[in-house]
C-alpha cells in the first residue's frame, strides 16, 4: 500500500478571508469573508445580509432607493471644476478630474435631486466617494448649497448624504470656503423653520464633519460609519493616548450624544418616511 504514503507534510487550505471572488457575479464581505450573488448585495441595497456590512452607495443608489417610484428631478450636473490653482502633485489636478468624470459619470463629487419619500417633497443631496475620494471643492459645496436653497425656497425638508474624505486639497482656501457657504445657507433653512435631516455614510471626515454634516436638526449614521474631523492616528499622536475601542465609529458617536439614530440602510426609507411623517404633523 505504499502508493498511498503521503509526500508532503500537512494540508494547505485557505481560510474563508483568503478566498479570492471572481470579478462580476460575486461580492465578498471585507469583515467576515462572506461571499454571496452580487444580485442579492444589490436587492439588499448593498447590505451583505449576514454580517449586516454596508457597502458604499453612489448617489443614483440612494436616489434610487429613497424616492417613490424611483421618481425624482437632478439638478446642476451641468457645474464643472476648475483648477484655478494650477495644481499638480503626482498628477495634475485637470488629469485627476477627467479620470474621476470618466470613471463615475459625474461632474463632480455631490448630486441634488428633488422628489417624494413616503409622499412627502423633499431636497436631497448626495455625494460620491468614488469621486476623488468624495472631497468637497467649489463645484460640491454649490450643489450642497443650491440643494438646501432649493428646500427653503420650495417649503420642503432637506436631506443631505454625507460621505467625504474632507475638503479637496486641490483647491486650497476656495475648498475650505465651503464650509462656510453651506452652513450659511443652512443658517437660512433654520430661520424659515424647515427640517435638515443629515446622514452620515462611511467615511465622513475633514471638514465636511466640521461643517454641515453634523448641523442636522436630526443626525442619522449608517451602523459602523466612520465619522470624524481628524484621523484617528492624528489624534493619537496629538494627545499621546490610546483612544477607546470604536472611536469615531457611527455606535460610539451615539453614546456619547453626536448621533440621534443609526439606521440600516435597508430600513432607511421607511425611518425617513416616519420621521417626515412626524415633522410635518407639527
Amino acid at each position: 500500500m505504499s502508493w498511498f504514503k503521503r509526500q508532503k507534510a500537512g494540508i494547505n487550505t485557505k481560510r474563508s478571508d483568503q478566498i479570492d471572488v471572481p470579478e462580476g457575479q460575486w461580492a465578498k464581505c471585507p469583515v467576515t469573508g462572506e461571499i454571496i450573488n452580487k444580485r442579492v448585495l444589490e436587492e439588499n441595497a448593498l447590505v451583505f445580509p449576514g454580517s449586516g456590512y454596508h457597502m458604499r452607495m453612489n448617489s443614483k443608489g440612494y436616489f434610487d432607493l429613497l424616492f417613490d417610484d424611483e421618481a425624482y428631478d437632478v439638478y446642476d450636473t451641468d457645474l464643472q471644476p476648475v483648477d484655478s490653482l494650477e495644481f499638480a502633485d503626482k498628477k495634475s489636478y485637470t488629469s485627476r478630474i477627467s479620470a474621476a468624470q470618466s470613471k463615475s459619470g459625474l461632474s463632480d463629487a455631490a448630486v441634488a435631486a428633488l422628489g417624494n419619500v413616503g409622499g412627502h417633497q423633499i431636497s436631497v443631496a448626495a455625494m460620491d466617494f468614488s469621486f476623488v475620494g468624495g472631497s468637497m471643492g467649489s463645484v460640491v459645496g454649490e450643489v450642497l448649497s443650491r440643494a438646501i436653497k432649493r428646500a427653503y425656497t420650495n417649503n420642503t425638508p432637506l436631506l443631505i448624504i454625507s460621505q467625504s474624505g474632507g475638503a479637496r486639497m486641490m483647491e486650497g482656501a476656495l475648498s475650505l470656503m465651503q464650509m462656510a457657504k453651506t452652513s450659511a445657507h443652512l443658517a437660512t433653512l433654520h430661520e424659515k423653520g424647515l427640517p435638515y435631516i443629515s446622514l452620515m455614510t462611511n467615511p465622513t471626515t475633514g471638514g465636511v464633519t466640521a461643517s454641515f454634516a453634523m448641523l442636522g436638526d436630526f443626525n442619522l449614521a449608517e451602523p459602523d460609519a466612520l465619522i470624524g474631523f481628524a484621523g484617528p492616528r492624528v489624534i493619537r499622536e496629538t494627545i499621546g493616548q490610546d483612544l477607546p475601542k470604536g472611536f469615531q465609529r457611527a455606535e460610539f458617536l451615539q453614546e456619547k450624544g453626536f448621533i440621534d439614530f443609526i439606521v440600516d440602510r435597508r430600513n432607511l426609507k421607511n425611518q425617513l418616511t416616519q420621521l417626515l411623517n412626524l415633522i410635518s404633523s407639527n
